[in-house]
């Protein structure tokens, strides 16, 4: 494995600080007392930065009564953010945009030093973010507007089908993605008109407190989004149990606990779950950007995304010539801790993902599948950092092979026929994103078809799909349910509800007609209805 060393990568045997210098305890305190508790709370959780190991910073817990009191709060912020016209709060949310894009330095160190990854994968989350603020600022409101239907007597009756908020959203994101998937999915919640509850991970709490903050100084009123923190058994719980819709992004077991909570409910829930994701190389596919898609989809964010390739499918007509263009491109990273874009891999978030990725590595070694390359820690720069790692020979007998790894290992697999691919691809629970490489787009378009995934992409590896904002994206399976995205994205914070009115002569036989009369002519009617084919 290549890396690439300059001044500011760190090494052992020690490490110098990774907080940033701008963050000072006076900023640490401005931001966690955003965090909604009560006066008396006295408990505090610390995260572990993943460039050092030191203690990030304490940031107050709330309690389950304070979950409570938060979502009373916003319930009613959100009674007064509806009555404001949708052109009002989208000032508000573009306000937002124009902000973290002025600071984003600072919230790209934030996300940095509290989660590891690479400053470039740390800027990708401003850049969606920012597109999903302005789509839904921009054309919120036409997804959102009042639709004619036809009515049950056609110029009698005048029936509309409207959008109503939901009251609360509560949200619980993960650390991987924290201003993308926690900010990200509050803003068309706001922008539907609803007050919105959310739980930051413990991990990266100060990320989504920022966030909080700037969207205070774009104008978002004070209660109408509230931030509280803890351990998802207690205050996670606490807010399915107050709210009026949950989403939540973590993994398929968590996310099996809280649909089931929601059911009990009766509240709607979206669940964006874990994947298994796969790549396919067909037999005309240029391998050198098949290779170098692969390597972007595997191991940007450390291999630390949901939609992130795992398993590689390659055609046997293509295996070594591919299997060589992806390692060479792999070798090619640059490996390191910086606050600059000098390398392309950062760390791993936590001891607990580095322990998961070596045993994933080690179990497949010792079962008999062949690194190619990586398959190390690098403790050399920096504790938690780990190679981008290629196997072969992976079989059923090896853990990699169907649990998620989240994290830069991925195995390859050969495939005689676009058959046999669709089936490796559709093996596993689950199905969340997949990706075919081919001169033959039409063929692809054939095979996604057949593939089980939320998403496919064709000639890239997982990107395009889900930088497509008007586009949903989302899971089948094991992956969840519900879509982030485009018209349902925003939907989905939204209860239909019909309004009819009737016009002229009432629903039913008039007073003056016998029954039987109404009956045999209304029947009349539907067959000429069927005769005329009217919808």
């Amino acid at each position: 494995m290549t890396s690439t060393a300059s001044s500011n990568v760190t090494h052992l045997p020690t490490y110098p600080s990774a907080r940033p210098a701008w963050v000072t305890d006076e900023v640490v305190a401005r931001l966690t007392d955003r965090v909604f508790r009560s006066p008396d709370g006295d408990e505090s959780i610390v995260a572990t930065a993943p460039y050092d190991l030191a203690p990030i910073a304490p940031v107050p817990t709330s309690s389950a009564a304070d979950v409570a009191a938060a979502v009373e709060v916003a319930r009613l912020g959100a009674a007064a953010w509806n009555r404001r016209s949708f052109r009002d709060r989208a000032a508000v949310v573009l306000a937002f945009h124009d902000l973290f894009l002025a600071e984003q330095d600072q919230l790209i160190d934030l996300i940095q030093w509290e989660m590891g990854k690479a400053r470039f994968s740390a800027w990708q989350e401003i850049l969606q973010v920012a597109n999903i603020a302005r789509h839904y600022a921009r054309v919120g409101e036409k997804y959102l507007a009042p639709k004619s239907v036809r009515g049950a007597i056609p110029g009698l009756t005048k029936v509309a089908e409207t959008r109503v908020p939901k009251g609360v959203v509560g949200i619980i994101s993960p650390w991987n993605y924290p201003f993308y998937l926690g900010v990200g999915d509050a803003i068309p919640a706001l922008l539907a008109g609803n007050g919105v509850v959310s739980k930051a991970d413990s991990q990266t709490a100060l990320t989504l407190l920022f966030a909080r903050e700037l969207m205070g100084r774009a104008g978002l009123p004070t209660d109408l989004w509230q931030i509280v923190v803890g351990r998802g058994s207690v205050i996670g719980t606490a807010l399915i149990d107050q709210v009026d819709y949950i989403g939540f992004t973590g993994s398929t077991a968590t996310g099996r606990t809280v649909g089931e909570q929601a059911g009990r409910r009766l509240i709607g829930a979206s669940l964006e779950l874990g994947g298994k994701n796969p790549l396919i190389v067909r037999p005309d596919a240029d391998l050198t950007k098949a290779a170098e898609g692969c390597v972007a989809s595997s191991f940007a964010n450390t291999g630390q995304m949901c939609i992130h390739t795992e398993r590689v499918l390659v055609h046997a007509d293509v295996y070594d010539a591919f299997k060589a263009a992806l390692v060479k491109a792999t070798e090619g990273l640059r490996l390191g801790q910086t606050y600059d874009y000098t390398v392309d891999i950062g760390s791993l978030a936590s001891e607990a993902q580095l322990a998961t990725v070596v045993d994933h590595v080690e179990n497949a070694r010792a079962h008999g599948a062949t690194v190619l390359t990586g398959g190390r820690a690098r403790p050399d720069l920096g504790p938690l950092v780990y190679e981008p790692t290629v196997l072969e020979g992976v079989d059923a007998s090896m853990t990699v092979c169907a649990e998620e790894t989240f994290g830069p290992v991925i195995s390859l697999y050969p495939f005689s026929t676009d058959a046999e691919a669709i089936e490796l691809a559709n093996r596993g629970s689950y199905g969340l994103s997949a990706s075919i490489w081919t001169k033959d787009t039409h063929r692809a378009r054939l095979m996604a078809a057949a593939i089980r995934s939320g998403s496919v992409n064709i000639n890239d590896g997982a990107a395009a799909a889900a930088g497509s904002i008007e586009a949903p994206m989302g899971g089948m399976g094991d992956s969840g349910l519900g879509r982030r995205h485009g018209a349902e994205g925003i939907r989905k914070y939204t209860e239909a509800q019909t309004v009819a009115e009737q016009r002229g002569m009432a629903l039913g036989p008039p007073a003056s007609m016998a029954v039987e009369k109404f009956v045999a002519m209304t029947n009349g009617q539907l067959k000429l209805l069927r005769k005329l084919r009217v919808r």
